[in-house]
């Protein structure tokens, strides 16, 4: 097996459905780079944008919206991941999980990833081109917060507070898309920044004796042997800031209903995490993928 094909992380898709290991060998280190074989983060990415656009009310009349939201959430995130190894290639070097991204190994260099980073943007461009004024306003509002993240690992024990910032911001752009800014957009983007704190807590617990060795902070290690109350108080949160905003666009008891769903997954999420069990974070990190779908769900359920 050659440097080149065999670069693929622990946390990389396995089997059939990862596309990426049928690639030429050339192309498969630019798309592990982009997190191709790492779906999930797209899909985490993703949701947020669905949630605004269908708890504003805009999911009939703008559907054409939600498969431009996924375009742009796939190379943004590719985009992201990008710049994110860029500026952590030496800190990847010392942890087991990261050390064969390919920048951090040596196979792409630091030039070739930012060229790119810069042709996944390009890719990104006709989305945000699609926007109305204000919607590309508030989408290139993220991008401070895009730059920053990579940093926040090194100065603050909350980098998933940061994440959470960062990746739900599509709740803003998904609303503002179609609607007015109101407090209902508030509180979802809200409930999305609690949700990311306790999916991205249970990702953490994979890394965590690693992290400790290399000096990186993150939630995991500030909850320590409270990580599963931690996740638990943040998925509780979550869904009552949720809750908040689809009240505010219906409110109607049987609204609250529409999340006890999504309310469910989390709780089977926190019942089934055991904190040194690597394996088993990351299954339960994916099965986000499902909960953002559900929260979708109620969205539409709500505001249709």
């Amino acid at each position: 097996m050659t440097r080149m094909s065999s670069i693929a992380t622990p946390d990389a898709e396995r089997g059939p459905s990862n596309w990426v290991d049928r690639l030429p060998a050339a192309w498969r280190p630019y798309a592990r780079l982009a997190r191709f074989d790492r779906p999930i983060g797209s899909w985490l990415l993703f949701w947020p944008c669905g949630w605004g656009l269908a708890a504003s009310g805009g999911l009939v009349s703008h559907w054409w919206l939600l498969p431009l939201f996924l375009i742009g959430a796939v190379a943004m995130r590719a985009a992201g991941c990008v710049y994110n190894d860029i500026v952590d290639r030496d800190l990847d070097r010392s942890v087991a999980r990261t050390r064969s991204r390919p920048v951090a190994s040596g196979v792409i260099s630091v030039r070739r990833a930012w060229v790119w980073l810069f042709v996944l943007a390009i890719c990104a461009l006709p989305v945000l081109l699609a926007l109305r004024p204000l919607a590309a306003g508030v989408a290139l509002g993220s991008l401070g917060l895009v730059a920053a993240y990579p940093f926040m690992k090194r100065i603050t024990w909350w980098p998933q507070a940061w994440l959470g910032l960062t990746f739900n911001w599509g709740a803003l752009v998904g609303w503002t898309a179609v609607a007015e800014p109101s407090w209902a957009m508030v509180s979802l983007y809200a409930a999305g920044l609690f949700w990311t704190l306790g999916y991205d807590t249970i990702y953490a617990l994979q890394d965590i004796e690693d992290d400790a060795l290399a000096g990186i902070k993150s939630s995991a290690r500030a909850l320590g042997d409270r990580a599963r109350a931690g996740v638990a108080g943040f998925y509780a949160v979550a869904v009552a800031l949720a809750a908040a905003a689809l009240w505010r666009v219906r409110p109607d008891p049987l609204t609250l209903f529409a999340l006890l769903p999504a309310a469910m997954h989390f709780g089977l999420q926190v019942a089934s995490l055991r904190d040194h069990d690597p394996a088993r974070a990351l299954r339960l990190f994916r099965s986000n993928q499902s909960a953002g779908l559900l929260i979708f769900a109620a969205c539409v359920v709500v505001a249709t």
